[in-house]
């Protein structure tokens, strides 16, 4: 009778996780890219908007959790991901112009596979639940925040749009399915799926967290804005 081999189960997920960090962020770097496109940028900003935004959410995680150096720092796939798309993005700009409208699709590629990762890590580097799916929903968010900050646009996070709901809610799956001991594997690609489609959703039924209405300026302000007339 022939035996199976023993499958190194934690090493398979220690290479997903990986794998997930990776996709996660050549995601958001080509995000940052086609932004750097939009805003006209040379070719050195594109590929510093790309390292930015592929990896500013990941850093603040690891320093965060006490992981450091942060991989970002001394693994070189992360900066090699964040070169490749910020070149390609350079020398492609006229296919990325007539995928423009792909963009958020690829941003929210990111922001679930980093939510579902950054989760997961936290949890390994021995974070209470609550404060991993937290630092889940950060590493989702900061490399967007860092993009929009540095082209001088309101990040998307503190608009009405629902976005770091979906990243929130993909890292509490990762979270809720790792405290009931359920495959990590399955857990991290629910939870990125589920993410992914909030995401995807919010967007296509224009789907927005209630707000402040503009409230009404007095009289007094709306009479010196007419030019004083009656």
């Amino acid at each position: 009778m022939i035996e199976a081999p023993d499958l190194d189960v934690s090493g398979a997920i220690r290479v997903l996780a990986v794998a997930l960090d990776l996709l996660g962020t050549f995601a958001f770097a080509l995000s940052g890219a086609m932004a750097g496109v939009k805003h006209r940028f040379d070719v050195f900003g594109i590929v510093v908007l790309s390292f930015a935004a592929g990896n500013a959410g990941g850093i603040t995680r690891d320093l965060l959790i006490g992981a450091v150096p942060p991989p970002a720092v001394h693994d070189w796939r992360y900066l090699a991901a964040s070169i490749v798309a910020g070149v390609v993005t350079f020398f492609g700009h006229r296919l990325v112009d007539r995928l423009r409208g792909y963009v958020q699709v690829v941003d929210g590629a990111g922001l679930a596979l980093f939510a579902a990762s950054g989760s997961h890590k936290a949890l390994v580097f021995g974070t209470p639940p609550v404060m991993a799916a937290v630092l889940g929903m950060i590493t989702g968010i900061g490399g967007g925040i860092l993009r929009d900050v540095l082209t001088s646009e309101i990040p998307t996070v503190l608009r009405s749009e629902i976005y770091a709901i979906a990243a929130l809610a993909g890292a509490a799956v990762v979270v809720i399915g790792t405290v009931l001991a359920l495959p990590s594997v399955i857990v991290m690609v629910a939870g990125a799926i589920l993410c992914f489609g909030i995401r995807m959703l919010a967007l296509r039924r224009s789907w927005n967290l209630p707000r402040l209405a503009r409230p009404t300026p007095p009289a007094e302000e709306r009479d010196s804005r007419d030019g004083g007339e009656p």
